[in-house]
């Protein structure tokens, strides 16, 4: 595997996205790291609702690590990225970071496996999508 792109996906912060504080909630951030990775799949042709319709199979998140580094506020522009930082044929670790003008505000790895749509339960990435991710990503 190629030494992966880092992929970013810009986020603006609003009212819903705050505590009482007026800072970003913390588990927010897991959403914003869940857009992240979602149009990184969709830029490299792989659609979550269609693997599901078609090819039986979805991806689901098994794990999270997050740091929280320093707030980000109402209005605030966010670029989060995604980066595959493993790979295997059940599952993938993707770093991802949210940043406001070049600093890092909050920084995790998610592991996402792969399973069976119907059942539930753990099976291998389908080879095209792991082709796609060891050429494109």
């Amino acid at each position: 595997m190629n030494r992966p792109q880092v992929f970013t996906w810009p986020i603006r912060v609003y009212w819903e996205d705050t505590d009482a504080g007026g800072i970003v909630f913390y588990a927010n951030y897991l959403k914003f790291f869940e857009r992240a990775r979602t149009e990184w799949l969709r830029s490299l042709g792989v659609s979550q609702g269609a693997l599901k319709e078609d090819g039986g199979g979805m991806f689901v998140v098994s794990e999270t690590s997050v740091r929280y580094l320093q707030p980000s506020r109402l209005d605030d522009e966010l670029l989060v990225t995604a980066q595959l930082e493993a790979g295997g044929r059940a599952s993938l670790i993707i770093a991802q970071r949210a940043l406001r003008g070049g600093t890092v505000l909050c920084e995790g790895t998610i592991r996402i496996g792969w399973v069976d749509a119907a059942t539930l339960r753990p099976a291998r990435i389908p080879g095209a999508i792991l082709e796609v991710l060891n050429t494109k990503a």
